[in-house]
């Protein structure tokens, strides 16, 4: 299968999508458009790969959060890779990463590096302040639920 001529600019465009059909709205269809068959989520631990896992991470996290808004502070590409910084928005309005629902509001600095491969997303790398998050939900014992402004790594949803 020959390679498609992808300019930086096209793969920016491409992430920005992918940010609003699957994180923001969920769409299990655009998964299948966006991702590569072979597509590997590195930062998921033991959820799985490919386009199932992040189908899979859509569910949970349509199920544990409402009103998600993510807003891109920067987006940096070279050759394959596109880095996105944003900031995300939510509240946890039922069960997510262990936690029962709070009800609660969270704001956190995330980024996101993608690898384009043939108008395709192939790979992903995700770090967040998920420190932050936990203590802006309360799960934080001790802990105020101010924005800590830690980076942090973690898992998606």
């Amino acid at each position: 299968m020959p390679t498609t001529m992808m300019t930086t600019e096209d793969n920016k465009a491409l992430v920005r999508r992918f940010i609003d059909e699957i994180f923001l709205e969920g769409k299990p269809e655009a998964v299948d458009e966006l991702l590569a068959d072979d597509f590997v989520p590195h930062n998921w631990g033991k959820t799985g790969t490919g386009k199932s896992a992040m189908t899979d991470a859509i569910k949970r996290a349509s199920a544990g959060l409402s009103g998600a808004q993510m807003t891109i502070e920067d987006v940096i590409a070279e050759g394959d890779k596109v880095a996105v910084r944003l900031t995300s928005h939510a509240v946890q309005t039922g069960p997510f990463m262990g936690l029962p629902p709070s009800g609660k509001p969270y704001t956190i600095e995330e980024i996101h590096i993608f690898r384009i491969k043939d108008g395709k997303v192939t790979e992903h790398w995700h770090q967040g302040d998920f420190m932050g998050m936990m203590t802006q939900l309360g799960a934080m014992p001790g802990q105020t639920p101010e924005r800590t402004g830690a980076g942090g790594s973690g898992a998606d949803a």
